[in-house]
């Protein structure tokens, strides 16, 4: 069934939820998991929210946000282990989540993407966008979305 299975977590409850179901998938199907947390870069611009911050400084941030993945992605790997699961764990810097996860399922060979959805509906889902809905709209792998 699934051989490699990609799984995108933002460290949210929800997202938690389906990184346990796609430890479970994983394990059901004899199957890897690869997991993987997006990191975005800090923004340069006044225009895209970010307070004017010295290079040092925005190189700490970054480097924080790096370091709070991969704490994020070890976690989950102690958990796949405990269930007898493969697991890879990947960083990507990016500034379009959704692209990201598309790009590591494509370079990883995942036959499915499994994320969460918060289910944001009218003004909200307007502003805030939706990563899960830009990769179900994009993705030619196919998506396992959760709630």
């Amino acid at each position: 069934m699934y051989q490699r299975i990609l799984v995108a977590t933002d460290g949210s409850t929800l997202s938690k939820k389906a990184v346990s179901s796609a430890i479970e998938l994983a394990a059901t199907c004899s199957g890897e998991l690869i997991a993987l947390k997006v990191v975005p870069r800090y923004p340069q611009a006044y225009f895209e929210g970010s307070i004017p911050l010295s290079a040092e400084e925005i190189s700490r941030v970054e480097k924080q946000w790096t370091e709070s993945a991969q704490a994020q992605l070890a976690a989950i790997e102690k958990s796949a282990k405990a269930k007898g699961v493969s697991t890879k764990a990947i960083t990507v810097k990016s500034d379009v989540v959704s692209d990201a996860i598309i790009a590591a399922a494509k370079k990883q060979k995942a036959d499915l993407i499994v994320m969460a959805s918060h289910g944001r509906k009218g003004i909200k889902r307007l502003l805030l966008g939706s990563e899960t809905q830009q990769v179900l709209t994009h993705s030619h792998i196919p998506v396992l979305v959760l709630r």
